[in-house]
């Protein structure tokens, strides 16, 4: 763990002042980071558990942040996990390429000075450039001035079904990725999950005293959000062009955050991989998945719960909600009325989030990745039964459109379901939030990612672009193999892009595999995407592609996805 520096025995050029202390990174292989600094003035651990995060206060203290904090509290599986977790978790890390001195022939001169800070230049010629650095500040010239260099931020924002994950996670180590693109600064950020993070309580005797327990993770993001706007400036970052980024639960967080008030200040664009809106669920299948851990745990109010560990808690969740233990996808934000709206897709159709630019998209296989996980016996168990459920909610017009579409699937027997299931769980809800958000006049680029793994069974399945897009070509679990390096660097330079300037396109000049990508807005004309293929990346109309099945599939966003 972190402790406070008492000593004054720090590198002082590694040590950046917050409005909660001072924090001391560490540099390590072109990149400077700093971990575990927490963005809560209380973590919530004890009476503050189920409630909502509290603001930091000042603090002149100097401290580490040199390790991660803990994920939050899960069961076993995820990569996260492996570094430990605990219910005092709510900690972020920021990243950023170490500053270099740059060109030219002049030699060690004295140009400037900063206060009591001394400027030199080593080997280079005036004009705009990063000259000096200082610990995680770098300073240019521009006309005989000098200022500090302000980098676009992006916020990685983790998936695993709001069930589990963390920023410890090796895929979020962005070494790789900054040592590429050096010109953003990263921050990886830890929420509340599961029977913590999305538990609806307020239905108990004693509920009235937890109003926000059913989305205390999202509002655990919006407080790092506001610590990065408060405080990204003194690490070189522009607080007023900041990306949220996610995949999976992480993508659905970064389209339901622009429906919280408030929320919209902290942020202008959103990069969502596999995620949206549909990944809510109603205040009645929240209370019921309350009612079914209260039954099991033989617990009849708030305070009884209390009295239980966080790892008694999860060792009961687990088998009937988990997601690896289950294939749960049950545990999501609720469409409250007070966080977020009760029809998030009429919110996004009104215009809500117009005025944040999006790029967003989804893989051809993604259910794909849950089939592979389980196997097929295990897969067709549970999607008989989600099927069944699902199908109990719907028309009798309806059911015959969907058996309709589960007819028309040929192949092996998981096939049928893993379709339907990729189109209502994932595909269809990112090209509806395209739609939605393109008619109430806001920006959508929306992408197709069709690079298939080499692993049995995945294909172009689910987080199988992750070790793509953060540069870590040896994680291959998803993948199975090393992607094209051009591709890879390609698609990384285009998620840049966006984050810079608002417009993931690329000339031939910017682009890694020397060709010019123009990424035309999504309009519903030509709705068109971009295709993400390993060695053509190109775009195409959706109607060509056929992503989605307008008449049998596309109206089951409708009905969200648990």
């Amino acid at each position: 763990m972190n402790q406070k520096i008492v000593d004054g025995n720090y590198d002082k050029s590694l040590a950046v002042k917050c409005i909660n202390g001072t924090f001391v990174g560490k540099k390590a292989d072109g990149v400077i980071s700093f971990k575990g600094i927490p963005f809560v003035g209380q973590q919530p651990v004890g009476n503050l558990r189920w409630k909502a995060p509290v603001d930091v206060t000042p603090d002149d203290g100097v401290y580490e942040a040199y390790n991660y904090g803990k994920a939050p509290i899960q069961e076993p599986g995820d990569p996260a996990a492996e570094y430990g977790t605990s219910e005092d978790c709510l900690y972020l890390n920021v990243w950023k390429a170490a500053g270099s001195m740059v060109n030219g022939p002049l030699g060690r001169r004295t140009l400037a000075t900063e206060g009591a800070q001394e400027w030199s230049m080593v080997n280079g010629p005036l004009g705009r450039r990063t000259l000096a650095t200082e610990g995680a500040q770098e300073w240019s010239m521009v006309n005989g001035q000098w200022s500090m260099e302000k980098k676009p931020v992006i916020v990685w924002i983790y998936g695993g079904a709001f069930d589990v994950g963390g920023a410890t996670d090796p895929m979020y180590d962005l070494t790789n990725f900054l040592n590429e693109n050096p010109d953003v600064i990263v921050v990886t950020i830890n929420y509340r999950i599961n029977v913590l993070g999305f538990f609806h309580l307020s239905h108990l005797p004693d509920g009235k005293d937890y109003p926000d327990a059913q989305n205390l993770g999202l509002l655990d993001q919006i407080k790092a959000l506001k610590w990065v706007h408060e405080n990204i400036a003194a690490f070189g970052g522009d607080p007023d062009n900041v990306t949220i980024w996610g995949e999976s639960a992480g993508a659905g967080s970064c389209t339901l955050l622009p429906l919280i008030p408030g929320s919209q200040q902290y942020f202008k664009r959103v990069i969502a991989q596999s995620g949206a809106p549909a990944q809510t669920r109603s205040a009645e299948q929240a209370i019921a998945c309350t009612n079914s851990l209260m039954e099991k745990l033989g617990c009849k109010t708030v305070a009884d719960l209390l009295k239980i560990s966080a790892d008694d808690l999860m060792k009961v969740w687990a088998p009937i909600l988990g997601l690896y233990s289950a294939l749960g996808i049950r545990t999501m934000p609720e469409r409250d009325g007070k966080y977020l709206p009760l029809n998030p897709w009429e919110a996004y159709a009104n215009g809500a989030a117009k005025d944040i630019e999006f790029l967003q998209g989804c893989d051809k296989d993604e259910m794909n990745t849950f089939m592979a996980a389980l196997g097929e016996e295990a897969w067709n168990a549970w999607a008989k039964g989600r099927t069944e459920e699902k199908l109990a909610q719907l028309t009798d017009q309806e059911k015959a459109l969907v058996q309709s579409y589960l007819n028309s699937i040929q192949g092996e027997s998981y096939e049928a379901t893993v379709n339907l299931y990729s189109q209502m769980m994932f595909i269809a809800p990112q090209i509806r939030l395209s739609d939605e958000q393109t008619k109430a006049g806001g920006k959508s680029f929306t992408y197709y990612y069709r690079v298939e793994s080499s692993q049995p069974f995945i294909k172009a399945g689910h987080a199988s672009e992750l070790p793509v897009i953060f540069a870590h070509p040896e994680i291959q679990e998803f993948t199975g193999r090393a992607y094209d390096e051009a591709f890879s660097k390609t698609m990384r330079k285009m998620w840049v892009q966006f984050a810079k300037t608002g417009n993931p396109s690329l000339t031939a000049a910017e682009s890694p595999d020397g060709k010019a990508h123009e990424w035309p807005l999504y309009d519903l004309k030509d709705r068109q995407v971009m295709v993400l293929d390993e060695f053509d990346i190109h775009t195409a109309k959706e109607a060509d592609l056929k992503i989605v099945d307008w008449e049998r599939t596309f109206f089951l966003t409708n009905y969200y996805m648990p």
